[in-house]
């Protein structure tokens, strides 16, 4: 299974999902979402035969092509879960833009890189060292992120905030099982 990760319920318009991170505004969150992100990864990674993969074209195609041939490969069912920017994620340089706005996810520890076969037990993170200063560029440079200021200027910082300490915690969590 392919799942291009938009963050929305790109199918209908840019609705709000249970994908959508904290802060993001989407139709059905106007004024930034409240709660998580769901980590779809590590929900299939309960499973005792599912291969998972978090790739990200932009930031590491061989790692990318390295998860499509190891998922193959898998004598069971797989998952890869690709980063995907969206129309809806305005980001503010325009879409001619995303491959380098997947770079940035990346860097900036707001989507980590990993593949995880469970024959081996193990999970391989490709991206070992994020850089989380990047965090706040990423966000302000979409609008999905950069709009909740002028439009939920009380909650716009706490909920931003959660949005990084979130995105931390699960890289280490990551970080933690690759070890």
């Amino acid at each position: 299974v392919l799942v291009l990760d938009t963050e929305v319920y790109s199918n209908t318009g840019g609705q709000a999902s249970k994908s959508t991170r904290t802060g993001a505004v989407a139709k059905f969150s106007a004024s930034g979402k409240k709660g998580k992100k769901k980590d779809l990864a590590r929900m299939f990674m309960t499973y005792d035969d599912v291969y998972v993969a978090h790739i990200s074209l932009g930031a590491n195609m061989q790692q990318a092509i390295n998860a499509f041939k190891e998922a193959e490969a898998h004598k069971g069912p797989s998952i890869i879960i690709a980063y995907a920017p969206c129309i809806t994620h305005g980001i503010k340089s325009g879409m001619k833009e995303s491959i380098a706005e997947e770079k940035l996810a990346v860097e900036s520890g707001y989507f980590p890189l990993f593949r995880y076969n469970p024959n081996e037990e193990k999970l391989k993170l490709d991206y070992k060292n994020p850089d989380f200063e990047k965090y706040d560029e990423l966000l302000n440079n979409e609008n999905r992120y950069a709009m909740l200021k002028a439009i939920n200027k009380d909650k716009a910082e706490e909920l931003l905030s959660e949005n990084k300490k979130t995105a931390i915690k699960r890289f280490e969590y990551y970080k933690n099982l690759s070890e």
